[in-house]
């Protein structure tokens, strides 16, 4: 963790500059972060990239001994301010800001390179990185949406050094706000540094994944119902949920790392006791949490082969009602056939021997017709027997 023993930041004190991620034409000379507490806004450098209004400034704040001593509405304001507070900590709350917010920061604060790079394009894994006396944590923030019954990701950056905390946040959670409140309700808490700012925040991201887990337990129990229901669209719904683990397991996973070494400085960097006793209650809530997601994949994993299992037998009596259909069918085919065989044979000899003409040889026999009788009726048991002996009635 930074070292709260530095010296405290002084009024005018330069700071280091970096010409990386300034805007094409802007001059490398001092901007806002190095004039002195009083020097009016219109004297800053008129090349730099300083934003004036709030931008995407969440809340900005001062503190001192754990009190809010100031609440600056831009970022030179809150520079000024902490300035004018030799042992004051600022806590500045962006939300997907500008490059020019950004620029700004690293000057103020001598922010790394890479670290701010990262805080602009988003899209990390859960790291935990030191740049001198600066920590740069990535978090991965997850909310559950009950309407539409997925989990929605939100991803926070936060910068701690001697006296500042920085957290950029792209997405919807956390809501810092409410930490925010509950350390100013506890100065004695807020007294003890950024790195108390950075426990909380690690206490609410890992809080917010308490009511995820219990609305994915749920889902898991929905499905598990829909799947022996024969739910033809339960299959997607498993796919969707399995994706959303996947993003929630890369949330959790790198969080636990995190707070191992972070647990690993606390004799280096001499962490108050009351932040070691809070930082390993929230390891064991990740680990707990982590543990729940893994047996989330496993389970949506079985559950999904159960699935398969169903819909194949399912499938497969389909298969087998159809194909006992169609050989009744055939059966009936059989019978219907075999009888108009029979009823052919005697329309035959009765068509032959009614056509009538004069000179044909059993026309005006004596025992013609019986003949022609006994000839249907022979061919007609002749081909029931056939028909009957191969089964076809």
């Amino acid at each position: 963790m930074p070292d709260r023993r530095k010296p405290p930041r002084r009024a005018g004190a330069s700071m280091k500059k970096h010409s990386w991620l300034r805007p094409p034409g802007a001059s490398g000379a001092s901007g806002a972060s190095g004039e002195p507490a009083d020097a009016p806004a219109a004297e800053e450098e008129p090349g730099r990239a300083e934003p004036t209004g709030r931008g995407s400034i969440v809340q900005a704040a001062v503190y001192r001994d754990g009190h809010r001593v100031a609440t600056p509405a831009t970022l030179a304001d809150t520079y000024r301010q902490l300035h004018a507070e030799p042992s004051g900590m600022a806590w500045i709350g962006l939300h997907r800001p500008s490059e020019a917010e950004l620029l700004s920061l690293s000057d103020e604060f001598d922010l790394h390179q890479l670290a701010v790079e990262d805080a602009l394009e988003a899209h990390q894994r859960p790291k935990l990185e030191r740049y001198g006396e600066t920590l740069f944590v990535v978090l991965r923030a997850a909310r559950y949406l009950d309407a539409p019954e997925e989990v929605d990701f939100g991803e926070l950056h936060v910068f701690v050094g001697p006296d500042f905390v920085i957290t950029v946040r792209h997405g919807a959670a956390p809501d810092l706000s409410t930490v925010r409140s509950r350390m100013e309700a506890t100065p004695e808490l807020m007294a003890l540094g950024p790195e108390a700012v950075l426990y909380a925040i690690l206490d609410a991201v890992v809080d917010g994944y308490a009511p995820v887990v219990e609305g994915v337990q749920n889902d898991i129990d929905e499905i598990e119902t829909e799947v022996f229901g024969g739910d033809p669209a339960v299959s997607r719904r498993i796919y969707e949920l399995s994706r959303e683990m996947v993003e929630f397991q890369r949330a959790t996973r790198p969080l636990v790392e995190i707070l191992r070494r972070l647990m690993a400085g606390f004799t280096k960097y001499g962490t108050d006791e009351e932040l070691q006793r809070y930082l390993r209650d929230v390891a064991d809530h990740v680990t707990h949490t982590s543990e729940r997601v893994d047996g989330f994949r496993s389970a949506l994993a079985d559950i999904l082969a159960v699935n398969a299992t169903l819909v194949n037998q399912q499938q497969n009596a389909e298969m087998r009602a159809l194909a006992e259909a169609g050989f009744e069918q055939n059966e009936e085919v059989k019978k219907i056939s075999s009888w108009a065989a029979i009823l052919f044979a005697p329309t035959l000899v009765g068509t032959i021997y009614g056509m009538n003409f004069d000179h044909m040889p059993e026309l005006h026999w004596l025992l013609g017709y019986p003949f022609a009788v006994g000839l249907m009726a022979l061919v007609c048991v002749s081909l029931y027997f056939i028909f009957k002996r191969r089964d076809w009635l």
